[in-house]
């Protein structure tokens, strides 16, 4: 075996032993009644304790999405899936796959922030100038930025809006956020669009990677948050006792053409 392989799985997340499960080092029997479900999960992920305002802002994020009705493909597979195959595990794993770049999930938002953070910070530009120069740059490139944009809200994204204002009060608004900010006005005025919003999905990714968070990190965060509707969706599904869900006709545009197998056959040889 070479060196570059561990013989043996090596994890400081919890251990189990006849005495406790510890999380963190942490004896679980201590820790549940005295934290709350927030706080335990940024221990779990993180590796340390949160301060009060930290696990105020895990509670947000854990409750920033819940639930989108029918308006998300996870939800609509998740759905459709436990139709015909009649289990909570089939469903939500379907949901799952349903995060990914333009939905629910903020990773590509959130690795956009930690590395143009890091850029920033080695440029020795100001935040403003530095986002004004990565926007000229962007636009010439044709690359849309993450996390700017929603088909409904204009000017202002009230979630986002609410994520900020709960971030300051608890001292988790950073350098990250104030950067991405940056960033945002500077789009907004080289694409003359004032009424560009900054979503959700972009204010969480920026107040996360201010909490430390990587981006893999958020994708599991993100879809904790929407485990509840989720949840809801599949238990209103199974107990409705709908079986196969498809797709009604009259919201398919089929191709009508119609082929000569034995033409079309003899033609390519056979």
């Amino acid at each position: 075996m070479s060196k570059s392989t561990p013989s043996h799985w090596v994890s400081a997340v919890s251990d189990v032993t006849a005495e406790d499960i510890f999380i963190r080092g942490y004896p679980m029997q201590s820790l549940v009644g005295r934290l709350p479900f927030s706080a335990i999960s940024y221990l779990l992920i993180r590796g340390e304790i949160p301060t009060p305002g930290q696990a105020r802002m895990m509670d947000v994020i854990l409750s920033s999405i819940l639930d989108y009705a029918l308006q998300k493909s996870g939800t609509v597979a998740a759905r459709a899936i436990v139709s015909v195959n009649p289990r909570m595990t089939a469903g939500l794993s379907a949901a799952m796959l349903g995060a990914g770049e333009f939905a629910v999930s903020p990773e590509d938002t959130g690795r956009f922030i930690a590395e143009g953070v890091a850029a920033w910070k080695a440029s020795g530009l100001d935040a403003e100038a530095h986002a004004t120069a990565l926007v000229a740059d962007l636009r010439a490139a044709k690359r849309r930025v993450p996390g700017f944009g929603h088909p409904v809200f204009r000017g202002v994204d009230p979630r986002a809006e609410r994520l900020k204002a709960i971030a300051v009060e608890n001292g988790v608004w950073g350098e990250a956020n104030e950067w991405y900010a940056a960033v945002h006005r500077a789009f907004q005025a080289a694409a003359n669009r004032p009424d560009l919003v900054m979503n959700d999905v972009g204010m969480l990714a920026g107040i996360m990677t201010q909490m430390g968070f990587t981006p893999a990190e958020m994708t599991g965060l993100a879809l904790m948050s929407t485990f509840p509707g989720v949840i809801a969706h599949i238990s209103e599904e199974l107990q409705s006792g709908a079986i196969n869900r498809i797709v009604p006709e009259e919201n398919v545009t089929y191709a009508r053409a119609r082929r000569d197998l034995d033409a079309d056959c003899a033609a390519a040889g056979w």
